[in-house]
């Protein structure tokens, strides 16, 4: 009987090893991922067919793997969009859109990396993350620093890591290098049609291509080390840029020169299942965003897929059906408050303005400091900008439409033209199907935020019987139609119990001015409005429509409540900005306000302190500093 003991162990024994070497087998068949990301770089790589680009080892990654021709960030500036990609859901479905905020994340939705973990991998990120919500971005991760590599993962199990590469970033535009300098000369550069022929928008784009060059070199140092460590061909190499950029008019914009990105992928003949085309060096046309990264990592893996990721994975063991359109959102810029999204399909651009009273170009403190940006605004002042370059600096349509194919630099808006209706009212109608879909949070102004999901989640309360989702998305979509508006219909709304719905009862006068006279005396009946961006709104349209003292009560009466946040503060100032409403009375506050915050406001706090950000704007504009 002790024989026959012996014998039934020594069976399980060899069958438990016989499992844990298959196990560790399977484990070493399944690639190694490597990620490389640039920063604020739209495709301007030889490999793309820029011929100013000196990109060789992009171009040979391309030669070598997939170049993506229709690759998109689904948000035009790198913290939201950061924030899709780590869960694969839209940012403005998280609640996280809003550019530099933390408000929390569902605890429904899990980042990426957790997953990867779970299924088996090493996980390192090296070293960025921003990614635009509340908790502890470094717990997510094996490895989460500046020495954060591949290289530590324990022998016989996958990695995947990330390298953040920063040498394109808008900042880089800062630090002024002499033409003498530039390998890149501004006497050789193509200027858009939109950007002004200024010294300094020549010298900046020449610059800006210098870094590209570096940047490619960075990817070359990383590749080689892959290659030298023996671990190239068992590993899977995504190169991407974060979203477009860099020169004015791109990043945070939902045109093409914000959104579009160079998107390459290497796969390793052991891999070659895998392949999205039939060799490589073969261009992709599919459409991809961010939203699908985080399924097509789970899919190389052979992990399922959550219920709650709304992209649709585009490698791996489970593709899903390529998507006919790509949604892009705009929500806050920094200190800038406005609201876009955009739909785009493999010909046409359609963009939905919900703020369209605000300029294009709004003076926001970062971006202008670039000399580029600040002497296309000057050109413009002096008068010199012809109709093109002018259109940064009025204000918005309700809806676009851009024929991509003609018109890649997207200046000549086919919305009003009958020849265009039914591809105008199919992308319009997606673009509702859409935000349906996703439960789009900015429906609700970001000043309630906190009010309405308390300690939870926007993504939580759009979902929740509390919110009135349908009535806010038909409220958001009868104040921003074209025409002459259903001026009725917005001062009902102005009377309703909701907030957010009485917002878009005032967005809907504010657009449609020109026949709000005749809602007067709602709007008077209206100015102890709480709700602040409400509230703000109602005065900018009693201004609007000559009620000055009124304008002013409102908007005194905010900036001077002590119980009222930055937030809260920014939405006046953008307001006294856009109409250029200079009181005694306003002028103090701001500069008192100003005077105040100065001394301990310096470097990156001034553009992280919106409500001050914006009262320098102003007075440097009233030539006050």
């Amino acid at each position: 009987m002790q024989k026959l003991n012996k014998i039934r162990i020594r069976r399980i024994i060899l069958l438990f090893a016989l499992l844990l070497s298959v196990q560790v087998r399977a484990q070493q068949d399944r690639p190694n991922i490597l990620w490389i990301t640039s920063e604020d770089n739209s495709p301007f790589l030889g490999c793309y067919g820029d011929a100013f680009a000196t990109t060789p080892t992009l171009d040979k990654l391309a030669s070598d793997g997939f170049r993506y021709t229709n690759a998109y960030a689904n948000c035009p500036v790198c913290a939201p969009a950061r924030n899709t990609i780590i869960t694969g859901v839209y940012a403005a479905s998280n609640g996280n859109e809003q550019m530099r905020s933390t408000y929390p994340k569902s605890e429904s939705v899990i980042p990426y990396p957790e997953l990867l973990r779970k299924a088996g991998y090493y996980c390192t990120n090296n070293v960025k993350t921003d990614y635009n919500f509340a908790g502890d971005y470094n717990s997510m991760w094996d490895e989460c620093s500046r020495t954060a590599h591949w290289k530590n993962s324990p022998e016989g199990k996958p990695f995947f890591a990330i390298f953040n590469l920063l040498t394109t970033h808008e900042s880089q535009l800062f630090p002024y290098t002499p033409d003498a300098e530039l390998r890149h000369k501004p006497e050789d550069v193509v200027l858009p049609p939109h950007h002004p022929d200024t010294e300094e928008m020549r010298h900046d784009w020449a610059q800006y291509y210098d870094k590209i060059e570096d940047m490619d070199a960075q990817v070359g140092d990383l590749l080689k080390e892959l290659e030298e460590s023996g671990l190239a061909d068992n590993t899977i190499v995504f190169y991407y840029a974060d979203h477009g950029g860099v020169l004015a008019r791109s990043k945070r914009y939902v045109f093409e020169t914000g959104t579009w990105v160079p998107f390459i992928v290497r796969i390793p003949q052991k891999y070659k299942q895998y392949f999205p085309a039939e060799r490589p060096g073969d261009a992709v046309d599919r459409n991809i965003s961010f939203v699908d990264l985080a399924p097509t990592l789970l899919s190389i893996i052979g992990a399922e897929k959550p219920d709650y990721m709304q992209g649709n994975a585009f490698l791996g063991k489970a593709v899903e059906p390529e998507p006919e359109y790509v949604h892009l959102t705009k929500g806050r810029m920094d200190e800038r408050i406005d609201m876009s999204r955009a739909v785009r399909d493999k010909k046409y651009r359609y963009i939905r303005n919900y703020m369209p009273f605000r300029i294009y170009l709004q003076h926001l403190a970062y971006l202008f400091n670039a000399r580029s940006a600040r002497s296309w605004e000057d050109y413009y002042l002096a008068g010199n900008c012809n109709d093109l370059q002018s259109i940064a600096f009025q204000t918005k349509p309700v809806e676009e439409l851009y024929d991509t194919d003609n018109d890649p630099n997207e200046l000549y808006n086919l919305a009003d033209d009958p020849a265009y209706k039914e591809v105008l009212e199919r992308m319009r109608k997606e673009n509702v199907r859409w935000m349906k879909e996703i439960r789009d949070v900015a429906l609700i102004p970001e000043t309630e935020y906190m009010e309405r999901a308390g300690e939870g989640s926007m993504y939580d309360y759009m979902r929740s019987e509390t919110c009135p989702f349908d009535e806010l998305l038909a409220a958001a979509e009868l104040a921003t139609q074209s025409g002459n508006g259903a001026i009725p219909d917005y001062i009902e709304l102005l009377k309703n119990e909701d907030s957010a719905l009485r917002y878009w009862g005032v967005t809907g006068l504010l657009i449609h001015i020109e026949n709000a006279k005749c809602a007067l005396p709602a709007l008077r009946a209206a100015v102890d409005e709480d709700a602040t961006a409400t509230a703000v709104l109602i005065g900018e349209t009693l201004y609007r429509l000559g009620e000055k003292e009124l304008a002013e009560k409102i908007f005194l009466r905010i900036l001077n409540d002590e119980n009222r946040t930055m937030m809260e503060r920014n939405w006046v100032l953008n307001s006294v900005d856009a109409v250029d409403f200079r009181t005694p009375a306003i002028e103090k506050w701001i500069k008192d306000f100003y005077d105040s915050k100065s001394e301990e406001l310096t470097g990156f706090l001034i553009f992280s302190n919106y409500d001050f950000s914006m009262c320098k704007i102003i007075l440097e504009r009233w030539s006050v500093i």
